[in-house]
């Protein structure tokens, strides 16, 4: 799925037309129409009825309209940070990133914006120790949580919402648990690399946020072996929605309290307390937002 398509069909939402969107695009009509079709391909579903008279947004449609607007205003941003700078952006850039990061998205956007500027190189570390980036020479850091030393900038990318899931196999064996506080008498699998809330699980409750506090046999401060733990049945997780969204789309995991949990962190590109960040970085961090964008289901 190509961003520029997201865009595109943002912007057949907004006009109506597929005529009007050609002409403020300077494209033909049939070059619109087969580039929806190929993301409604990609994507698996109808987006769009289509009449002589009209164009009508589908189920699907509308639920992806959001988000494909959400990428045409962060692309439009994107353009706005970077405008006046030259096109030549060269050099190196050292960064870490959550290895949940790494897998799910950075890997892949870092490597297409070095292969879109060949003269820039970038060193990516996945560690999801909380490094320093002054001590350790880094240019930019992806972070999850919240920033506190005012000698850093952030600029956000996504919140991420977290989800508790289990395996149906799991849940045939000790049974769903019924509300949040049902999970002490679960196997709860913890993610050590928080630095609090591992065996602190926080939900949505009446009165506010609230803790239930959980206990298991397993921990690991790796997201993957995580996920594979709660895919082979071994107990019930806590763990970002994007880490498992294909797992629960397609039945392997259950989203045991959909509208109960109540973590939700921001995602933000953090880097050292400049007047103005180096060229090169301010396009990387654009370039990651965007790609975080077009995948904001996810989240």
């Amino acid at each position: 799925m190509r961003a520029d398509d997201l865009i595109l069909f943002s912007q057949v939402v907004e006009m109506g037309t597929f005529s009007r969107v050609a002409e403020q695009n300077n494209l033909t009509n049939s070059v619109v129409s087969k580039r929806i079709a190929r993301l409604e391909e990609d994507l698996g579903v109808q987006l769009l009825y289509r009449t002589t008279r009209k164009l009508t947004l589908t189920e699907a449609g509308k639920a992806l309209a959001h988000g494909a607007k959400t990428v045409k205003l962060a692309a439009g941003e994107a353009m706005e940070a970077v405008s006046g700078f030259g096109e030549n952006v060269t050099g190196h850039i050292k960064m870490s990133v959550p290895s949940i990061s790494g897998d799910l998205i950075l890997a892949d956007a870092v490597a297409e914006f070095c292969n879109m500027h060949p003269g820039l190189s970038v060193d990516m570390s996945l560690d999801n120790k909380f490094v320093d980036l002054i001590d350790g020479g880094f240019d930019l850091v992806i972070r999850t949580g919240y920033l506190e030393d005012s000698s850093l900038k952030a600029r956000h990318i996504i919140d991420s919402q977290w989800v508790v899931c289990a395996s149906p196999s799991y849940i045939a064996k000790n049974r769903k648990p019924l509300k949040p506080e049902d999970l002490v008498e679960h196997n709860c699998l913890q993610y050590a690399y928080q630095t609090t809330g591992a065996s602190e699980w926080e939900f949505k409750g009446k009165k506010g946020n609230y803790i239930v506090h959980v206990s298991g046999s397993f921990s690991t401060d790796n997201a993957t072996a995580l996920r594979k733990a709660a895919l082979g049945g071994h107990g019930v997780a806590y763990v970002p929605r994007c880490l498992v969204y294909h797992d629960i789309r397609n039945g392997q995991l259950v989203d045991i309290f959909p509208d109960l949990v109540g973590k939700k962190l921001g995602i933000y590109a953090v880097y050292p307390f400049t007047r103005q960040p180096p060229n090169k970085v301010k396009l990387l961090i654009e370039h990651i937002r965007t790609r975080y964008l077009t995948i904001s289901h996810y989240f």
